[in-house]
């Protein structure tokens, strides 16, 4: 089966971010929280070249999808590769074989996958349909946590003391907290 291939840059980086009234720097994906859409369709590969301006290093998981015969590129930190360090970058090779619909991606190192992570768009192969009637409109929507704090500090004091982290402050619809305004 022939497939299209797609190119996405992620740059992550801290970038400052004002909610519920708290500005404070935390990494991102090319400066956005929720990070970008992936879009392809069923049988498509990406290829995601992930610069790591950060000062930790991280790793990228394509939740949901399979990866057939590709390991390396499914992201568990220290399991399947080596955290991408700062100052360096991968790229990933995404194998999209029957997936369908909307999945996501998130950084898989601890406390990251709180402000680096997206939606994944995954439309039906040229000329098919999704199993549903058509519909009416399409909005993704990506549902997350909001911390005031800094997240490496809350998971380093409870990884500390062998408690839980505090819990987070709102949660958020589309990177906003509140009402689902689209």
């Amino acid at each position: 089966m022939a497939y299209n291939v797609h190119h996405y840059s992620f740059i992550l980086k801290e970038t400052n971010f004002t909610r519920l009234c708290t500005t404070k720097p935390m990494l991102t994906v090319n400066e956005q929280f929720p990070g970008p859409t992936i879009t392809v369709r069923k049988g498509d590969r990406a290829f995601v070249n992930v610069h790591n301006n950060g000062k930790y290093g991280v790793t990228i998981h394509w939740h949901g999808v399979k990866q057939p015969q590709n390991p390396w590129s499914d992201g568990p930190e220290n399991i399947t590769q080596c955290p991408i360090q700062p100052g360096k970058n991968f790229t990933y090779e995404i194998i999209f074989s029957d997936e369908e619909g909307t999945l996501w991606w998130h950084a898989h190192s601890d406390w990251s996958r709180a402000t680096v992570h997206g939606p994944i768009v995954i439309l039906p192969e040229r000329g098919k349909s999704y199993p549903f009637p058509e519909h009416y409109a399409e909005k993704t929507v990506v549902l997350a946590s909001w911390f005031n704090r800094d997240v490496k500090e809350l998971i380093d004091n409870a990884t500390a003391i062998g408690g839980d982290v505090d819990p987070s402050d709102a949660f958020t619809i589309n990177g906003w907290p509140g009402a689902l305004i689209i």
